[in-house]
């Protein structure tokens, strides 16, 4: 296999870790966003209706995103095979008040509790906050996700407020819980020898290795 060929088949990465790797969203990777999005157990821990979603909504929804200026998307992909994974991004990026909102989804059932949500948020926490400058990042997460709420406390995550018995699952009401992570309080985690974490300036070999936590967790588009 020659060399262009490689190239070819290999994704454009923006951002590696140790476990994954972050890229732009793909058109050609569609049928496999939809499928993620249509799994109604994956849907529970979003805050979207559980309604099908179609191909055009779906077109509908990577025309927003790739031309949205103040979205920041990635599509999720495990670093060992380069196998798409799911989407995270930062939404509502403000950079005059340096805030933004987190999202991610691991849409691959067998790639949960595996670290990749984990190591996802501190990738993109990094990111925001030594990359874009941003200094409050927030999330929502509901009160029935307890593995998603571990995750992002471990990545650097805490909770700062609810709302209460705002959601319905399973025949009972729960919390929707609020979190944020400022710049000041995240811990950069970086390859040894790097002491400047992410950056946006990446070294000639290539994006930093950044090594991170393994638990697992869940989270919202």
């Amino acid at each position: 296999m020659t060399d262009a060929s490689e190239n070819a088949e290999r994704p454009i990465l923006n951002v590696e870790g140790s476990l994954v790797a972050l890229g732009p969203l793909r058109r050609d990777l569609l049928p496999i966003y939809q499928r993620w999005i249509n799994d109604l157990g994956t849907m529970r821990t979003l805050g979207l209706a559980p309604l099908p979603m179609t191909s055009e909504k779906e077109r509908d929804w990577y025309d927003r995103q790739s031309k949205a200026e103040n979205d920041v998307p990635f599509t999720i992909y495990e670093r060992e095979t380069l196998r798409p994974i799911g989407n995270t991004g930062l939404h509502g990026v403000d950079y005059r008040d340096r805030s933004a909102t987190f999202g991610i989804l691991i849409g691959e059932p067998d790639c949960r509790g595996k670290g990749y949500g984990t190591e996802t948020t501190r990738l993109m926490l990094d990111y925001a906050f030594t990359a874009l400058g941003l200094h409050n990042v927030m999330l929502t997460v509901f009160e029935f996700n307890p593995a998603g709420i571990k995750a992002y406390q471990k990545a650097g995550f805490n909770e700062i407020g609810r709302r209460r018995e705002c959601r319905m699952m399973g025949g009972k009401l729960w919390d929707e819980v609020y979190m944020d992570c400022l710049s000041s309080e995240f811990e950069r985690p970086v390859t040894p020898g790097k002491v400047w974490g992410f950056s946006a300036w990446l070294p000639p070999g290539g994006p930093p290795q950044i090594e991170v936590g393994t638990d697992d967790g869940g989270g919202s588009r």
